[in-house]
């Protein structure tokens, strides 16, 4: 069995910011080519990567009598591009400018012979187009390992958590704009129009992905501003009167009024005598809050935690 230090292994924001910036926009590449090629699928869920035994996948891409997968490997550090019939080509992930991986993934696909063609603006963040950009070219492998396995770890008891729920939920997935990992629950009612005005995303965007009432939980590693350090968060659109206000678990956990969610650190599930256990405290408790507050259904909407082998109750 894998130690708590290795599942949850350290992971300062400051120590490794720059492989971070830098990661964030080479899945932003890659997920733009899923998000080219796959229809919309409510709430952007066709344009989100997923964790894999070894890093991220776009999973099964359609491209005309073929499909292909592209595939970030974070134990040999190397980016697959695999088609269907049996062709691949393979990029080392090392130090290299934005640019020069945005032209080494095109020239890949050009000689496996898809085309496609994306929006180079980078998505949520303030930046220069994927082929000008030469300032992001860090690529620390120790810290992009650390941060897969925390991804794996955090996926497992968000898979765990997403079990106990019968209504709409989403899959535990990736979004490369936002860099975080989520899962979504959904109460069946509509929402109020979102506001939009996030940075570099169309209003449209964020409407569609929130049409409906939802409690959400993830993961993010930080990213500067209020929080520059990695931290799961949890939240409710649109948030129930009260919802700031709640008491949640563990103790750590506290709301944080720039964000508009509850956070909780990640040093303190990290540290915590059972990670797992405060991490799933954490998400039942602000669900939990958000549901009540906004008078969800939740004997409808719920059922026991999932077990293996064992068929669901009912």
């Amino acid at each position: 069995m894998a130690s708590n230090a290795e599942r949850w292994p350290e992971l300062p924001y400051a120590a490794w910011k720059d492989t971070r910036d830098t990661l964030q926009l080479w899945t932003q590449i890659v997920g733009k080519i899923r998000l080219a090629l796959t229809p919309w699928l409510n709430h952007s869920w066709h344009v989100t990567l997923y964790v894999t035994a070894r890093g991220l996948t776009t999973s099964p891409i359609p491209y005309a009598a073929r499909s292909f997968q592209i595939d970030f490997d974070f134990i040999d550090h190397v980016l697959w591009l695999r088609t269907s019939d049996g062709h691949f080509r393979q990029l080392m992930l090392a130090p290299m400018p934005v640019a020069e991986f945005y032209a080494d993934v095109m020239n890949a696909l050009a000689e496996l012979g898809i085309k496609v063609t994306i929006n180079t603006m980078p998505n949520e963040i303030d930046c220069v187009p994927f082929d000008q950009d030469r300032m992001h070219k860090s690529y620390d492998r120790d810290y992009t390992n650390r941060f897969w396995r925390v991804l794996l770890s955090a996926n497992e008891v968000l898979a765990h958590f997403r079990t106990a729920f019968l209504g709409k939920v989403s899959p535990v997935h990736f979004f490369w704009g936002s860099f975080d990992l989520a899962v979504t629950r959904f109460s069946g009612r509509l929402a109020p129009r979102h506001p939009g005005g996030v940075p570099n995303l169309p209003d449209d965007v964020a409407q569609e992905a929130y049409s409906h009432e939802v409690s959400s939980a993830g993961f993010w590693p930080g990213g500067g501003g209020p929080v520059d350090y990695p931290a799961f968060y949890s939240y409710a659109y649109p948030a129930p009167d009260g919802f700031a206000n709640a008491r949640v678990k563990p103790a750590q956990a506290f709301f944080s009024k720039e964000l508009g969610e509850f956070l909780l650190p990640y040093d303190a599930v990290r540290t915590a005598s059972d990670p797992d256990e405060a991490l799933m405290e954490f998400l039942r408790s602000t669900y939990a809050a958000a549901a009540d507050l906004a008078a969800w259904d939740r004997k409808a909407l719920e059922c026991a935690v999932g077990e293996c082998g064992k068929v669901r109750a009912v």
